[in-house]
């Protein structure tokens, strides 16, 4: 991977309260409606898709050649306000919330990345992460090609760039481009001519296809549905794996340019990533996660008197827990919904109270009580082991936990920010050393038949390397070896 730059103050201050969990990279977001305040839908795409990333945000609109960006650190609605979407003028607008993966966090790194080629602007919004950047940005520099970012996303728009400037067109340049890319990478691209999305050919990350309630029709695209649904978009269907889908004042067209295209969609979209009111594969996530739920319980039966959820993740799965088993429902923690990414910092004695700030227990639903909590994954078991502690501090007779979905064993390398393998705690540790840390009375997980089973899909489209380390793309050993540094998982 590309050395990151360090770090500037605001990651450096938020570092030790980096969530125990899996973290996305960003979300993408475009819409091509000549007549329409494309900018204006743009943030309400990317507020709707700010769980895919808290650090920056930016919009790039297109008004013939000239092209308006503005980009900052921060949440969607700290970036922008009226007065600065009302400088965003244009047809087509290309929109991004970003969560740190290759490149640190910083101003510059915040994206749409906007470069010159000889046919005018292209901006560019990226979710995933490439594993070939080494070997890209050697050869981009071979082409001097002038770096502004230390972002595999940038790159991606480099050699688009470097293609169209030997003279091809927007969509030869971009074609020829994406062979060059190895990884995981769903792309909206802005240019003066139209916009294009892109997904790489196995689809890791989503990217769906919309359509606005306009005469004539106009597009969307977005990583989520629900993107679409704020501002009254229909879904049309997924953007294909090793598709790109080219928008145009004539319509729409679609070019297949993968040899091989094989979907293998990451499955952490379906267990935690997207929002629960998104479709995939056919249905909402609330669905798929109310599955898991019910079959974890009848994995993982165990008498007890309620069943609690995390918030706000772990709700659904554990509502399908208490259906299958029959143990009463109830809220035992209330999340805080507005402690976001603070940059003030709480005092040491806050700090060792644990997770207050964000989760308080409910003492009189939880005392005297046997409590099943359910959540949806465990990475590092810091923030478990909190939770646990502050349960039982309420008055909890006993503490079981049910995770929805199988131990994380391995790190990601196609756009989830994960630790190394040796902070991975399941992949040092067995499930009853887990149990042993976080000082629960059972632990158990779902398992992996299970969680692809409840997807109704063929189970071969999916990847699930964070829990087998199989890789469906082939990781570099220099890469590799930057998280992957055990030989192999427990076997539990």
């Amino acid at each position: 991977m590309i050395p990151n730059d360090s770090l500037d103050t605001h990651s450096a201050q938020v570092d030790h309260e980096r969530p125990d969990k899996p973290e996305e990279a960003c979300g993408v977001f475009g819409v091509y409606a000549p007549g329409e305040d494309v900018a204006k839908l743009t943030y309400f795409g990317l507020y709707a898709l700010q769980h895919r990333g808290q650090e920056s945000a930016g919009i790039a609109t297109f008004d013939g050649d000239k092209v308006h960006l503005h980009k900052e650190m921060g949440l969607v609605s700290q970036v922008f306000n009226e007065n600065i979407l009302n400088e965003l003028t244009g047809n087509l607008a290309v929109g991004h919330t970003r969560y740190s993966t290759t490149g640190s966090s910083r101003r510059v790194n915040a994206q749409p990345a906007v470069v010159s080629t000889r046919l005018g602007s292209l901006a560019l919004a990226h979710n995933g992460n490439l594993v070939n950047t080494g070997e890209l940005r050697a050869e981009l520099t071979r082409r001097e090609c002038d770096f502004l970012t230390t972002t595999d996303s940038e790159m991606i728009a480099l050699a688009i760039a470097s293609e169209v400037n030997s003279g091809k067109d927007w969509l030869e340049g971009a074609l020829s481009a994406f062979t060059q890319c190895q990884g995981a990478y769903s792309l909206v691209i802005g240019t003066p001519k139209g916009m294009m999305g892109v997904r790489d050919p196995n689809g890791i990350r989503p990217l769906v296809i919309g359509i606005l309630p306009t005469s004539p029709q106009r597009y969307v695209l977005a990583s989520e549905t629900c993107g679409l649904d704020i501002i009254g978009a229909e879904y049309l269907r997924d953007v294909e794996p090793g598709e790109l889908v080219w928008i145009t004042e004539e319509g729409m067209s679609s070019f297949h340019w993968s040899q091989k295209p094989a979907r293998k969609l990451c499955v952490f979209e379906m267990i935690y990533f997207a929002r629960p009111d998104s479709v995939m594969c056919g249905e909402s996530l609330y669905s798929y996660r109310l599955e898991i739920g019910r079959i974890l319980a009848r994995e993982s039966f165990i008498d007890a008197d309620i069943v609690i959820g995390v918030p706000d993740s772990g709700i659904p799965a554990a509502i399908g827990f208490s259906q299958e088993s029959g143990i009463p429902f109830a809220e035992g923690l209330i999340k805080n919904r507005y402690v976001g990414r603070t940059f003030i910092q709480p005092t040491q004695s806050m700090r060792e109270s644990g997770i207050r700030m964000k989760l308080n227990p409910l003492k009189d639903v939880l005392e005297g009580k046997r409590v099943i909590i359910v959540d949806d994954s465990i990475v590092r078991g810091t923030t478990s082991r909190k939770i646990v502690k502050a349960l039982r501090d309420a008055g909890a007779k006993e503490v079981h936990m049910r995770i929805s979905s199988p131990p994380v064993t391995h790190p990601c390398f196609y756009g989830i920010d994960t630790d190394s393998q040796d902070q991975l705690i399941a992949a040092t540790k067995s499930v009853e050393e887990i149990r042993q840390q976080i000082e629960v009375d059972t632990l158990a997980y779902l398992s992996w038949e299970g969680m692809l089973i409840a997807t109704r899909e063929d189970t071969n489209t999916f990847c699930s390397a964070c829990f087998t380390g199989n890789y469906p793309i082939d990781i570099p050993e220099k890469v590799k070896r930057s998280k992957l540094i055990l030989e192999k998982s427990v076997t539990v």
